[in-house]
């Protein structure tokens, strides 16, 4: 069928009964991400399967660890910078149309992951069937990216599974598992991993006939009055997730799903020029940016064994038994020391409440506790690979702790690692026996949510052991930066100056809402007041006393007060805030209230000139790195890219103009510190100028 055709990235073959099997299988990859190339040659296929008609087709993938991660980002990248995207686009909706319209059965066969245009792939067929195992995701997370689906998604799988459920799987760009995908109707069939080609086999000859309800409500929540009874609707519980100006995307793919009719051709048109129009915009730039980002610091821990087995955390509080019962959740064993049970008890509380949410089986739960084991008198460092010291922030006490563990780490290879959010490691390693195998872990909280992890270094840090850590946070599944010890390392260094700031404005009399409200208008996903609360007003009075001596900064006045009255924010259930059921009761606001203008301003560019300081302080190895941490760690308003990227798109003369207003009408505070003349605070062009040459 195929003679005199060569495929770099398909393999075909053709069985006695007369079935084509495509295998897609990406040339010099690991993954099957959907290049050019791979769409181009999916292209001959499908022309040639419309020519011989073959019994049916069988579409899978070769690789064993998934179906396909979507399109070839680096290449829309490209296309982006070139004005090309929407021919692109219109390329790869014609190559799927066509396999979607070929005359035999066609069956996609998924296991692993199956992303975006692998998603999109898959939905061009006539029927789909998905291994039964916890490693099939399915999902369209373009809207992370700033776009939506752009090769028929957002065309078909609504006329498949319905609106009210094919909305927000696209919306939030949120994966399914093989039995969602099942329920929903994304996919028809389930089947043991072992029997999975089989089945599709089966399934070939037998379609799968969906239920009447299935389709009937497919067809009704489609039809023109829906689109225009539902669409409002939608519109508005988006905007109550996220601002059109900061993510367009979203609102972008409920006006593409409203507009479009019944004819296919028509929605694949309104669909191509949507994701054209979004791919100029910042938000997808700084997005896709971000994307990179994250890949980045996935692969820093990547091809190293870390050696770590055991784990043992000294100190239960709320982040030693967080850290230890997410290590526990991840695989490894782990011992968790404190003075008393008493001390040790409600760490394994949160940790079963963990596992009984995060595991579907109390088998698996009780398998997983097991792992997460109290230990008093602290014999589990002798077995450790890793110790974690956790103990509250006193340079006295943890030097103390480090004279009695250290000698107990019988491992020669042993790391010995600090939780610690601001001290410098500097002055932590002095009295180490082994200070090349001591170093900073980081955590934020809460540690099962909060992805970033801060790989702290001092002066005497072995780089095998930096390795070692990162691929234990790479095990974890968080992203590690490594960042210089130096007071507050990156996030707390850059946080602090925007809290303290927004500390002294609410002081000086911003109602803590108002405050709230300019940061989340800047993009914030909390705004400082509220975060200030959620924190905690110890944890805030406590790294604040660290840092403001180095920031030169002040802690504002009342602070103490409040502690003194047992008023540390959400977990008293009074702060800043009266909190009920976890949530802030925010006081009302004058409507007639105007802010001061440069409200903002002394906000978020308190932060950023920090951040250019942490860049010229060499903190962390590049800009892209800090832009990272910075997103990863704090939320940072990950639409504008991270706070150097901020500064690029904003233009560095003109911060830099504000900073020397602020500092003119505010104070020293804000005179712009060293690192503005980095090159990295070029513009984007003359910052790819200045590599390039």
């Amino acid at each position: 069928m195929f003679e005199g055709l060569r495929f770099n990235h398909w393999k075909t073959s053709l069985d006695d009964s007369g079935i084509v099997t495509l295998a897609l299988d990406r040339a010099h990859s690991s993954v099957n991400a959907i290049s050019r190339e791979v769409l181009d040659e999916l292209g001959q296929i499908v022309e040639r399967l419309a020519i011989e008609k073959p019994v049916g087709v069988l579409l899978h993938s070769a690789k064993a660890n998934g179906f396909a991660v979507g399109a070839d980002i680096k290449e829309f990248v490209e296309y982006a910078r070139q004005g090309s995207v929407l021919e692109n686009i219109q390329n790869g909706q014609r190559v799927f149309e066509a396999l979607a319209r070929l005359p035999c059965p066609t069956v996609a066969v998924v296991h692993g992951a199956c992303m975006g245009g692998g998603t999109e792939l898959i939905l061009a067929c006539r029927q789909r069937i998905a291994a039964d195992d916890e490693k099939t995701r399915i999902g369209l997370p373009e809207v992370m990216l700033g776009i939506h689906p752009g090769w028929g998604g957002s065309a078909r799988l609504p006329r498949l599974i319905g609106a009210p459920e094919a909305l927000p799987v696209m919306l939030t760009g949120k994966a399914l598992s093989a039995r969602k995908a099942k329920s929903l109707g994304v996919v028809d069939r389930l089947a043991r991993p072992d029997e999975l080609m089989a089945e599709a086999r089966a399934l070939l000859r037998h379609p799968y006939a969906r239920p009447f309800a299935q389709r009937t409500t497919a067809w009704i929540t489609n039809t023109w009055l829906a689109r225009q009874i539902l669409a409002p609707m939608v519109i508005k519980q988006a905007a109550a997730k996220v601002r059109k100006e900061h993510y367009p995307a979203p609102f972008a793919l409920i006006e593409v799903w409203k507009r479009g009719g019944s004819n296919i051709q028509q929605r694949l048109k309104l669909e191509a020029r949507s994701v054209a129009k979004l791919a100029e915009t910042s938000t997808a730039r700084n997005l896709i940016r971000i994307f990179f980002l994250q890949e980045r610091l996935k692969g820093q821990g990547s091809g190293i064994d870390a050696g770590i087995h055991h784990v043992h955390v000294v100190g239960a509080g709320v982040m030693g038994g967080d850290i230890a019962a997410w290590a526990a959740f991840k695989g490894f064993d782990v011992t968790l020391q404190d003075r008393e049970m008493t001390f040790i008890q409600p760490a394994l509380d949160r940790a079963r409440a963990l596992y009984e949410k995060k595991l579907k089986t109390p088998e698996k739960v009780e398998e997983t506790r097991k792992r997460l084991r109290a230990d008093v008198e602290g014999a589990g460092v002798a077995q450790a690979d890793l110790a974690i010291e956790a103990i509250f922030e006193n340079p006295a006490a943890k030097e103390a702790l480090y004279a009695a563990i250290e000698p107990q780490l019988s491992n020669s290879n042993g790391i010995l690692a600090t939780n610690t959010s601001s001290i410098p490691l500097d002055e932590l390693r002095k009295s180490l026996h082994a200070p090349q195998r001591f170093l900073g872990l980081h955590f934020f909280n809460p540690v099962a949510q909060m992805p970033l992890v801060e790989v702290v270094r001092h002066d005497r840090l072995d780089p095998s052991i930096e390795k070692r850590a990162m691929a234990f946070c790479k095990a974890l599944g968080k992203l590690p930066v490594a960042v210089k010890g130096t007071p507050g390392f990156l996030v707390n260094r850059i946080l602090m100056p925007y809290l303290l700031e927004a500390l002294r404005l609410y002081n000086e009399g911003i109602p803590g809402p108002v405050l709230d409200k300019e940061a989340k208008a800047f993009g914030m996903p909390m705004g400082p007041i509220e975060l200030a609360d959620t924190v905690g007003l110890d944890v805030c009075a406590s790294v604040g006393k660290e840092l403001a001596p180095f920031l030169g900064l002040e802690l504002p006045p009342g602070l103490e007060e409040k502690l003194e009255a047992g008023k540390r924010g959400k977990k008293d259930g009074q702060g800043l805030y009266t909190w009920q059921e976890g949530k802030p009761q925010k006081p009302q606001v004058d409507p007639d209230y105007t802010p001061p203008p440069d409200l903002r301003d002394r906000m978020i560019l308190s932060m950023v000139n920090e951040a250019v300081a942490c860049l010229g302080d060499g903190v962390v190895d590049d800009a892209d790195l800090l832009d990272a941490g910075v997103i990863f760690g704090t939320g940072f308003a990950p639409f504008r890219g991270g706070p150097i990227q901020f500064v690029r798109d904003e233009g560095t003369e003109k911060i830099h103009q504000k900073l020397e207003a602020l500092a003119k009408r505010y104070g020293e505070r804000f005179t712009p510190k060293n690192g503005w003349d980095h090159p990295a605070l070029k513009s984007q062009a003359e910052f790819e100028m200045a590599v390039a040459g």
